[in-house]
């Protein structure tokens, strides 16, 4: 009997979703999603004007274990900071850029903009 319950990376990618449905309806414009690096990767980059957002979406099915809130390491703010100087670089973007936290739990969304 096969098991069909959702792997992390489906369920990472519902949260994704939503969190990309979420922001567009905000009044933020989708760029890119999923830009990976070897040294770190950004979730979503939208924009707003001319303000770049970064956003790093946590994704929990339940809220127990503190939640997706509580899920964002200081190696992974890391890592994300570093994924979004490169890609800074790489598009030659001179612009505001800020940090962006997207945190769904059992499909309630949170949107903390400058989250770090």
């Amino acid at each position: 009997m096969m098991d069909n319950k959702p792997t992390s990376a489906e369920h990472g990618q519902a949260g994704e979703n939503l969190a990309m449905d979420y922001l567009i309806k905000q009044g933020l414009t989708f760029i890119e999603r999923n830009v990976r690096y070897r040294f770190g990767e950004i979730d979503l980059v939208m924009k707003k004007g001319k303000e770049w957002i970064f956003v790093e979406v946590k994704y929990r099915s339940k809220s127990q274990y503190g939640g997706a809130l509580n899920a964002l390491s200081s190696g992974q703010i890391k890592r994300l900071r570093r994924a979004a100087e490169h890609y800074i670089q790489l598009n030659n973007i001179d612009a505001i850029c800020r940090f962006d936290l997207i945190a769904v739990d059992a499909g309630q969304i949170q949107w903390l903009p400058n989250a770090f």
